[in-house]
């Protein structure tokens, strides 16, 4: 059997991109829309829109009720969470089970034991996969939350307990730093999730954040298809993903992907997920979180693998075997990923709402974007800024950088303020030009002397970055200086 009807319960890029895919698949989709996006690419898209609430997230996309209605009066038999809103909250996915609507990811009782991260890291501990140390138990007051940080050691990591998308965290150094932040992270706890429980655990410095995609179906067979690098990051949120990674040898990446294999096997995972990990330099990883839905990043999976995500997720959900083996993935060339956010930057990244008045996207061999805009397309101000992603693949990590320098050069978005030329900048910037790049110690970094440390261990490279390109560059000014 296949699926005559499938709700999307998201919105924007995500929401395109799983109608598309359904399309190619011949299987009819419905939207679900606020009064805020009755003009969203998404709604235009599908073969039938309802809309369901006000602009209010709580009032439309993140009521259970309401979709599971639209669902049912549509006929639907499946619904694709797609990523953040609804897609990692077990209760709505009881819901579906409950009204026989097919949830297409795991099912809720793995939802709720993963996202539970205590239950998490018991069940990562008794399949023998390594975790960050951290308390053994979740803490709702700042003095358990204190006797819990002294025992785990600072510096320390307060996470909320449900939740995702780097919302109720916060790090402390100390217990001056902790109180204070504890407070933060927990009101924005439950602000965002409903729940105010949270956790403690070591923080580590300087890790790589590494994350393994893997598919698993409902006959036992897991498969992971290799991994993502997340490391560059703000407030926890994620801006360039790339894979592979430069950090990883072949042995390593072999070591992880067993790893990730056997957390998704103890978990009773089904459908697509993300293993998380924090890799330190000496080559040592723990598990951090298992994401149980699509990533935002999972188009340069797509890119270095050739396999559908959107796709495999609906015929897991459906009842299929894995279309294959972990024999039969192979990793070809290297794959980009960069957020375009409609924000200002240089005003502490203040979302920036308002109308598209012109827009050129990037193309060519080796491009991808996911988006939901378009000229004249209001950009509403209630939900997440993000409003397109730019990926793309090469042969190798050299000429995919070159290649996404080229296409940020292309975009252009009038009436709105982008983040494109800040990107831009982190692209360029040496320490990710270097990709796999040994940091100096401490007390060098601390004199201010790790672009020696960096010539040392890179003098062919970095001599022509900072001397003959700069140089070339100086010339140039000095050339054109009376023009």
């Amino acid at each position: 059997m296949q699926f005559n009807k499938i709700l999307i319960a998201n919105r924007g890029e995500i929401a395109v991109r799983i109608i598309r895919a359904c399309r190619e698949m011949g299987i009819e989709t419905v939207a679900v829309y606020s009064e805020a996006d009755k003009d969203a690419l998404h709604a235009k898209l599908a073969d039938e829109a309802i809309c369901i609430g006000p602009a209010k997230l709580s009032e439309s996309y993140l009521s259970m009720e309401r979709i599971i209605s639209a669902t049912i009066v549509s006929g639907a038999e499946a619904i694709h969470p797609g990523f953040g809103l609804l897609s990692e909250n077990s209760r709505f996915a009881k819901l579906c089970e409950e009204c026989n609507i097919i949830f297409i990811g795991p099912d809720s009782n793995v939802i709720a034991k993963l996202g539970d991260k205590q239950a998490a890291r018991e069940t990562m501990i008794s399949a023998g996969v390594p975790v960050i140390p951290g308390g053994d138990h979740a803490v709702y007051d700042e003095k358990d939350a204190k006797e819990t940080a002294k025992k785990v050691g600072y510096p320390v990591m307060i996470k909320a307990v449900l939740g995702g998308g780097g919302k109720g965290m916060r790090t402390a150094k100390d217990e001056e730093e902790f109180v204070k932040n504890f407070a933060i992270a927990q009101a924005e706890a439950k602000q965002s999730f409903g729940d105010d429980a949270m956790y403690i655990e070591h923080f580590i410095t300087r890790p790589r954040h590494i994350e393994f995609q893997i598919l698993a179906d409902s006959y036992g067979n897991v498969i992971h298809l290799g991994e993502r690098d997340c490391s560059i990051q703000r407030n926890h949120q994620k801006m360039i993903e790339e894979a592979p990674s430069a950090a990883l040898s072949p042995e390593l990446r072999q070591r992880m992907g067993e790893t990730a294999v056997r957390a998704a096997k103890a978990a009773g995972y089904v459908n697509a997920g993300t293993i998380e990990f924090l890799l330190e330099q000496d080559g040592s990883f723990y598990f951090m979180e298992m994401n149980t839905r699509i990533q935002v990043e999972h188009p340069i999976t797509e890119w270095i693998t050739g396999i559908d995500l959107i796709k495999e997720q609906i015929r897991i959900a459906d009842g299929k075997r894995l279309s294959y083996t972990q024999d039969q993935v192979k990793i070809s060339g290297h794959a980009i990923e960069v957020r375009i956010n409609a924000e200002r930057p240089e005003e502490n990244f203040l979302p920036c709402p308002g109308t598209i008045t012109g827009l050129h996207l990037p193309g060519g061999k080796g491009v991808r974007i996911d988006s939901a805009i378009y000229s004249g397309y209001t950009i509403p101000p209630y939900y997440d800024s993000m409003i397109a992603k730019i990926s793309v693949w090469a042969k190798n990590r050299r000429e995919a950088i070159q290649k996404m320098q080229s296409a940020l050069g292309e975009v252009i978005i009038e009436g709105v303020d982008t983040n494109v030329n800040y990107q831009y900048a982190l692209l360029n910037h040496p320490d990710f030009l270097a990709g796999n790049i040994k940091r100096a110690p401490r007390w060098i970094s601390q004199c201010g002397l790790e672009w020696f440390y960096r010539f040392l261990k890179e003098p062919r490279r970095l001599f022509k970055r900072y001397f003959i390109d700069d140089m070339g560059i100086v010339k140039l000014v000095w050339k054109y200086r009376s023009l």
